[in-house]
């Protein structure tokens, strides 16, 4: 598929020693209370809490809930409120600290790990629109609150989600068109990226077949294309998918700038190596190996 492989693979489990360092930096700048046995963190330490999803604070109440939270657990000093340390619970996997034994709460794990890795102040933040709140939110704050007058991502990018048959493909539902299966059955992994890329990535949409068809379809032709020794004039082409990625990352006004140009270049053979240049610019700003 063409796509980086990141530098350090980094688990949840391997990381406890760093969570438990934050939380007792936390716990030292005075954002941290007990309930019960359990730790949580005070939202309200965090002065740009919101900030990341603009959501206020009605809808983050509705939301949390649905994804996880605890609002209505008593002893807590505000709803939205967050996990940090949960003693243990018979029967569940627990770590010493000292705190107690125990697990780490699910966001905190997040702000330890970015910030051992990738310092405290990131430049990209990146996941499914459904992690916007409480997740990315939570763990921003804190990490900023750790880290006072530091904004944890200097950019957020969340993409859309995708359905399969009517239902938001989940690793949980198992409705999940796997990469690797259509590998497995011959597809060119170009295709499969040209699917994706059809489609913004803020976008929600649902996978078909007719996805997979289209992009075999669009790869053939641009193949078709580069492979000419003469093709359409490339620098309107140039322009015009520079300009879409630079709007957002707009993947699909791209790849269409790319069609217009293949579709063009079966009448206008006026430009000489123009599928040279075509091939370095589909790979340098889309990935597409043509």
């Amino acid at each position: 598929m063409r796509v980086l492989a990141p530098d350090h693979y980094i688990g949840a489990v391997e990381s406890i020693p760093l969570v438990i360092d934050l939380v007792g930096r936390l716990h030292d700048l005075g954002s941290v209370y007990k309930v019960e046995d359990d730790l949580y963190f005070s939202v309200t330490a965090d002065p740009a809490i919101g900030q990341e999803s603009n959501y206020d604070r009605a809808k983050m109440l509705e939301l949390y809930p649905e994804r996880g939270g605890d609002p209505d657990r008593p002893g807590k000093k505000d709803p939205l409120d967050c996990l940090l340390w949960q003693a243990e619970r018979p029967g569940e996997p627990a770590w010493d600290s000292p705190f107690g034994r125990g697990r780490p709460g699910w966001h905190v794990e997040c702000s330890a790990i970015a910030r051992e890795h990738l310092g405290v102040a990131i430049d990209v933040q990146g996941g499914g629109s459904d992690l916007v709140f409480p997740h990315h939110e939570m763990s921003a704050s804190e990490a900023q609150v750790a880290e006072p007058g530091t904004p944890f991502a200097r950019a957020y990018v969340h993409a859309g989600m995708v359905a399969l048959h009517g239902e938001k493909m989940s690793k949980s539902k198992g409705n999940l068109e796997l990469v690797s299966r259509l590998r497995e059955h011959g597809t060119d992994p170009m295709a499969i990226r040209l699917a994706l890329l059809r489609h913004h990535y803020r976008s929600d949409w649902e996978w078909t077949a007719a996805d997979l068809t289209i992009g075999q379809q669009v790869l053939q032709d641009l193949r078709l294309a580069v492979g000419q020794r003469s093709g359409a004039p490339t620098a309107p082409v140039v322009e015009a998918v520079l300009a879409a990625m630079a709007e957002d990352l707009d993947a699909p006004t791209a790849v269409a700038a790319l069609s217009t140009w293949a579709a063009h270049t079966v009448t206008d053979t006026s430009e000489p190596g123009a599928g040279h240049v075509i091939r370095v610019l589909a790979d340098a700003s889309l990935g597409l190996e043509l």
